[in-house]
């Protein structure tokens, strides 16, 4: 019940990979954190120096798009990394990865709900249409009508810290793919980071800053977040004994 009504145990439960037998390599956590603050304080700096963004408020609005697109990219970057790993592998795996994708599509059907009940509070189906002003004389069931709405007051706090918090928490731990093998998270940070550099490739966001700074923009993040992956795709193989080979049974 704890877990129900607070939704940051909720959304930790959700989606964060608990495969018992999984790898969970501190010194991997600790690069990805570093690797993610020193990435927003380059961004931030790029947008102000070369006055990109007039305030900090430009700054967070610029901040935010990017992890939404992230956010969006990932459902749809999703089934092509994971189909195309479990039709790789070999016959004995594909059943155990098939089962183990599970989890991940709870995590994926979990956040996909609490943005359509914002959809559906948007468009005024949760509310019966526009809300009006209360009558001056309201009866008993006014009464039950303005409890149901304090209700989906509550509940859209509850699902607005739950999409925000689940959202962060996916793009870490790459909708927790780490459930189905230790190697898909950085392999999927990868494709991802580099289908974003695609996208800013042909936008217009870095108009302002010299040809130089614009590559590094562009170019900065899917090099980093790249290294970082191979990095830890090499630790997984020399510390752990995790390899793509080995997951795919060749």
């Amino acid at each position: 019940m704890l877990r129900l009504v607070n939704p940051f145990l909720a959304v930790r439960q959700v989606c964060r990979p608990s495969r018992p037998d999984r790898v969970d390599d501190p010194a991997v956590r600790k690069v990805q954190v570093l690797r993610a603050v020193v990435g927003l304080l380059a961004f931030v700096w790029v947008l102000v120096s070369y006055r990109l963004a007039s305030d900090a408020k430009s700054v967070a609005y610029e901040r935010v798009d990017q992890v939404l697109t992230s956010a969006a990219l990932l459902p749809a970057t999703f089934p092509i990394v994971v189909g195309a790993f479990i039709l790789g592998s070999r016959p004995p795996h594909r059943r155990m990865y098939l089962l183990r994708t599970l989890k991940p599509l709870g995590a994926l059907l979990a956040l996909g709900g609490a943005l359509l009940y914002f959809v559906l509070l948007a468009s005024g189906t949760l509310t019966g249409g526009p809300i009006g002003e209360p009558p001056e004389n309201p009866s008993p069931s006014d009464y039950a009508l303005l409890m149901y709405f304090l209700f989906l007051v509550v509940l859209g706090l509850w699902v607005f810290i739950f999409l925000c918090y689940g959202i962060a928490l996916t793009l870490v731990h790459m909708l927790r793919t780490a459930d189905i093998h230790e190697v898909l998270p950085p392999v999927i940070a990868i494709v991802l980071v580099w289908e974003l550099a695609v996208m800013e490739l042909f936008s217009n966001n870095y108009d302002g800053a010299p040809l130089a700074v614009r590559a590094a923009l562009i170019l900065g993040g899917p090099v980093s977040v790249t290294c970082v992956g191979l990095w830890e795709l090499r630790r997984l193989r020399t510390r752990h004994g995790r390899t793509l080979r080995q997951a795919l049974g060749r």
